[in-house]
């Protein structure tokens, strides 16, 4: 019990990753190779960035070209999704709050709360760092405009990239050039993670994140989930439930995996209409609800159930062998689509806020340029915060 502290604390699984990201950095002595090692932070610069993105935009000049355009018609499309998506989030938590998606600072619905969980992100964020501000360094290089320095910067838990434009160039830059730079960055991450996502279609536990209509289109949808044993003395011993049966839903709730018994929110006590297929036939039981032995606030309805994910998918030509690759390839997805999505939210340390402020810069004073920002800053960070509160309230600390 000493050790639940440690073992259900996601806070010490990132503090024990710094320290051991700090003990290699220390021990192949980094410093002498541009890093910058503090105990708050790790930072590395490199001022040959401009060469290399030289070097590959004479190769794709004409395709980086195309991009380029198309990051600023994306740029408006990502932040008007990432605000109806927030939007229409919080409607759901008051009007259908099984629907509702919680979100933390970090990664919007995802919280750190193991060790392989922990790996998966790591090794994520650099790839998704490098495909961000090299799309950002490689645009500005096509529009002429001179990369000082490129490179990372990791703070605890915290990572960033960036490339440094030289700051009068990109000040005396065309309009239309430093949007392309700007939406840039987000555009190449979204990009990469529709390219990944056609191809995770074919892996089942891509499933998990697939929203309908596509989730019947690409998958076979399994019946339910198959009762393995019953719980002695619980509520579906009482209500007949028997193993082998399976279960298709619960107060209302389609339960097609394992995942789905989480939208269900048992309350102890209660009585949940639970829905069964039993040799072919569709029945219904009333079932009381119990409380868990582990947190006696959270309901179960007293079965042993089978956890494997049955979702098998219609494009079945890869063979996903190694469940580990699996679950890399979808947090690599997963970040990657939502550090695009957000990175156009029109925030001061985001570029969609840089986004917003070179539309309206020059079109009105500078006072009131200000003023607007400050106005759209405000009604994005009360959204925003609103969402992680209301997720907050509803789950405390929850995971993927």
């Amino acid at each position: 019990m000493e050790l639940d502290f440690i073992t259900e604390n996601p806070i010490i699984y990132v503090l024990i990753a710094w320290v051991v990201i700090l003990g290699i950095a220390k021990g192949l002595k980094l410093e002498k190779h541009g890093f910058e090692l503090k105990i708050y932070s790790l930072v590395y610069k490199n001022q040959q960035v401009q060469s290399v993105l030289t070097k590959i935009l004479g190769r794709t000049r004409r395709g980086i070209k195309v991009f380029a355009n198309v990051s600023v018609v994306a740029g408006f499309l990502m932040m008007g999704f990432a605000f109806w998506f927030l939007i229409s989030n919080v409607s759901k938590y008051f009007v259908a709050p099984t629907e509702f998606s919680q979100l933390t600072v970090l990664i919007p619905g995802v919280t750190l709360t193991s060790g392989p969980a922990i790996l998966y992100f790591l090794l994520s964020i650099p790839i998704v760092l490098v495909i961000h501000e090299g799309a950002h360094g490689i645009v500005a290089a096509l529009e002429k405009i001179k990369i000082k320095t490129g490179g990372f910067a990791i703070f605890v838990a915290m990572f960033a990239g960036f490339v440094e434009p030289d700051e009068e160039e990109f000040n005396k830059a065309k309009k239309i050039s430093k949007l392309r730079v700007i939406g840039a960055g987000a555009t190449s991450n979204v990009i990469f993670a529709l390219a990944l996502g056609v191809i995770l279609l074919t892996n089942p536990f891509f499933a998990m994140v697939v929203p309908e209509p596509l989730l019947s289109t690409f998958y076979d949808l399994p019946d339910g989930v198959l009762v393995l044993s019953i719980i002695e003395n619980s509520g579906a011993e009482r209500a007949g439930l028997l193993a082998n049966d399976i279960i298709t839903s619960i107060n209302g709730i389609q339960i097609l995996s394992p995942l789905d018994f989480q939208k269900t929110e048992l309350i102890p006590g209660e009585i949940a209409k639970v829905s069964i297929l039993r040799d072919g036939q569709t029945l219904q039981f009333p079932v009381e609800v119990i409380p868990s032995p582990e947190d006696p606030e959270r309901g179960l309805i007293g079965i042993i159930r089978d956890n494997s994910f049955a979702y098998k998918p219609v494009l079945n030509f890869i063979e996903w062998n190694d469940p580990g690759v699996s679950m890399f390839l979808l947090w690599l997805w997963m970040i990657s689509f939502f550090i695009g999505i957000i990175n156009m939210l029109p925030l001061p340390i985001l570029d969609g806020g840089k986004f917003i402020h070179t539309i309206i810069d020059k079109k009105i004073s500078d006072k009131a340029v200000n003023t607007t920002m400050w106005g759209i800053y405000a009604f994005t960070f009360a959204l925003f915060g609103l969402n992680i509160a209301l997720s907050y309230i509803k789950s405390g600390w929850f995971t993927i």
